[in-house]
């Protein structure tokens, strides 16, 4: 038996975007509720479209979708990290409280929303955890908490199920998302114990799916790839822009002897730097022939405005 890694945008939007009864047990799973507070129906919402966008990917989100008491939920499966990532969670997750009210409406009929972010990648390289929950806290008195936005995000990469005590139905989710693939060649009991879980597998076996639809997955990894190879490229022509910044301007402010000229230095050094180093790196992707729409995305710099 061959199966399909359940990260792609084809195999996770089949199981998630699909079966009301797998995305509401992985939404209890990884989201942060009190059992009293626990999913019990949801109904599918449809996903806003966006622009095709060059690594293949044609919706912002993968799986929208809302409960009996109006809890707005979204999931999304992010294979690369990138700055606007977070941006466009907070924008999407945004949008769908707004969305709630129709003109005239009253706020109270205002329900939260939770966005579950799944990424194959570590961002938060400084902190060890891999489960990251974002809402609105006072500053001082963190029990206070504004309702409204909940936002989580997942790093797949550092999830390890040996150094946690999380509950199983996380475990389970976690372990089937990093740990089924095209090589897995034997699945785990504990797996196919659970019935969601088993239900999932089943869905990501290769039989399952046309030969569209794997040619179609063939091509995600393949966009993925390209996608991975140009942030790489983009990321150590940063770091060496940054370094270079820095270098010139800590010898600006040992030059000019006082502290305030350091500190000047290293500001004006750093940011012309990185400016010098983004707009290089752009205008190389322009001459390699990059869409102008993934050039500003990766660099932020508009090579196609005048």
């Amino acid at each position: 038996m061959r199966y399909l890694d359940p990260k792609a945008d084809l195999t996770f939007k089949k199981i998630f975007g699909e079966h009301p009864d797998l995305v509401i047990s992985l939404l209890n799973a990884l989201l942060p509720l009190e059992p009293d507070e626990e999913i019990r129906s949801i109904e599918y919402l449809a996903p806003e479209q966006a622009p095709r966008t060059p690594t293949g990917k044609n919706s912002i989100v993968d799986v929208k979708c809302r409960d009996r008491v109006g809890r707005r939920f979204i999931v999304e499966m992010q294979m690369s990290w990138t700055t606007e990532f977070k941006r466009r969670v907070v924008f999407n997750a945004a949008k769908a409280y707004v969305n709630q009210l129709g003109k005239g409406e009253d706020y109270d009929l205002l329900h939260p929303v939770y966005s579950l972010n799944i990424v194959n990648d570590i961002f938060e390289r400084d902190i060890d955890e891999f489960y990251h929950y974002y809402r609105l806290v006072h500053e001082k008195y963190t029990d206070r908490v504004i309702e409204g936005l909940h936002l989580v995000f997942v790093e797949l990469p550092k999830f390890k199920p040996h150094t946690i005590s999380e509950k199983k139905m996380m475990v389970l989710w976690l372990r089937f998302l990093t740990e089924i693939n095209e090589n897995t060649l034997v699945v785990p009991q504990e797996m196919l114990d659970d019935p969601n879980v088993n239900r999932a597998i089943e869905i990501v076996e290769e039989s399952a799916f046309t030969p569209a639809e794997m040619a179609g997955y063939d091509k995600f990894w393949d966009d993925v790839s390209v996608e991975k190879t140009i942030i790489n490229a983009y990321n150590r022509r940063y770091d060496m822009g940054r370094a270079e910044g820095l270098a010139e301007g800590e010898a600006k402010g040992r030059a000019e002897g006082e502290a305030k000229g350091r500190a000047e230095g290293r500001a004006e050094g750093r940011a012309e730097g990185e400016a010098t180093a983004q707009q290089a790196i752009a205008m190389r992707m322009q001459v390699e022939g990059l869409p102008i729409d993934l050039i500003k995305k990766l660099t932020g710099i508009d090579v196609g405005a005048k």
